[in-house]
């Protein structure tokens, strides 16, 4: 069966391309799918994360006015459907645009689409009325659109909130890696992962280390993702007064070296698709304290048994649940322990074999 997937880019450091890597690679090699991928003004070199050999990679070159922009994106998708003669077509675009595929090239071909994040993004922090007013035109636009999909995949049963058309259906991300080691959890370090943005909140975190780190000035706090210095984040942790106790640090392909070192995960985002970093880190045997954001902790940590689920924003109740995991050694073991047995049902065995009768049911 042959394949085209379309997005924007695979060579970032981000979720989406780490979860393509995995996806991708898995349906060439291990189940002899015929694989293409269609990036966007999108070089193929220096790929942050490895993609299977066997993939066949095209890319359109899109620029001009916003009228020669659509008129290049929708003949530059043609051409490639034309050349390639997919079996099914899977967009990985959580823009706009993606929406008008079904319209524009009709669904003699099944098309489905893969949504990795919260609609919340839209919205993000426009707090302009003008933004916050076409934020909502573009989610009613989506709302409208989502329908004309053969098959609208989320991530978690959480996800289904957002989208209420009759094609919605749940696939989780597939773990990239499962090591047959784990942390020790002895190490006074606390991880969070993902790149320095407005969604993911570590200004709030660093505002809850602030109270961790008075009771616990030896614990140190390791963030690792693209640097952006809008967020002002090394000036608030000195304002804060933790600058000694908080790293950042840029991404890293070998981050599992740098779970298995941590004690604890920690995440903060305001909102999320998944939250691929949770199941990286329970992978590793930590256990992991989170809000309870809109979407996905609260489809993968079990609470009170492998982490600790937080109301979202309550920044005194994220550094409580930290400091008592940093104090309780045989808590935060068991929780660990609990965590690496819990996240097996990710592994990529279970999530693919899904995909793989997804394809073949719009096939028949």
């Amino acid at each position: 069966m042959k394949l085209l997937y379309i997005t924007n880019a695979i060579n970032g450091s981000g979720g989406l391309e780490r979860v393509l890597s995995i996806k991708v690679s898995y349906l060439a090699d291990r189940l002899a799918y015929n694989v293409h991928i269609l990036t966007l003004n999108n070089g193929h070199d220096n790929l942050f994360f490895d993609f299977s050999q066997r993939i066949f990679l095209h890319d359109i070159r899109v620029t001009g006015n916003p009228i020669s922009y659509v008129k290049n994106y929708v003949s530059g998708i043609k051409a490639t459907i034309q050349k390639v003669q997919p079996d099914v077509i899977v967009v990985c675009d959580d823009g706009l645009k993606a929406f008008f595929l079904p319209t524009i090239f009709g669904t003699k071909i099944p098309i489905l689409y893969e949504r990795h994040v919260s609609k919340n993004i839209e919205i993000g922090n426009n707090y302009s009325i003008w933004r916050l007013i076409i934020a909502k035109l573009k989610i009613k636009t989506m709302d409208l659109l989502a329908g004309n999909f053969t098959k609208f995949i989320v991530l978690t049963p959480s996800n289904t909130k957002e989208w209420k058309n009759k094609n919605v259906q749940i696939i989780p991300n597939p773990l990239p890696f499962y090591p047959k080691e784990k942390a020790t959890l002895l190490n006074k370090k606390v991880i969070a992962v993902g790149k320095q943005s407005y969604q993911k909140g570590y200004d709030r975190l660093l505002k809850s280390w602030y109270e961790v780190h008075q009771k616990h000035p030896d614990w140190q706090l390791e963030i690792f993702g693209k640097f952006d210095a809008s967020q002002q984040l090394e000036t608030l942790s000195k304002k804060l007064g933790i600058e000694s106790s908080v790293h950042f640090f840029e991404p890293k392909t070998d981050i599992i070296a740098n779970y298995l070192d941590s004690a604890i995960y920690v995440m903060s985002s305001r909102f999320e698709g998944f939250g691929m970093v949770l199941i990286e880190a329970m992978a590793c045997g930590l256990p992991c304290v989170s809000f309870d954001c809109p979407h996905g902790p609260s489809d993968i940590i079990s609470d009170s048994y492998d982490g600790f689920l937080v109301e979202n924003g309550n920044t005194t109740v994220l550094a409580e649940k930290l400091s008592l995991l940093i104090e309780q050694t045989n808590l935060r073991i068991e929780m660990g322990g609990t965590a690496k047995q819990n996240v097996k049902r990710f592994l990529p065995e279970n999530i693919m074999q899904q995909w793989d009768e997804l394809f073949k049911q719009v096939m028949s």
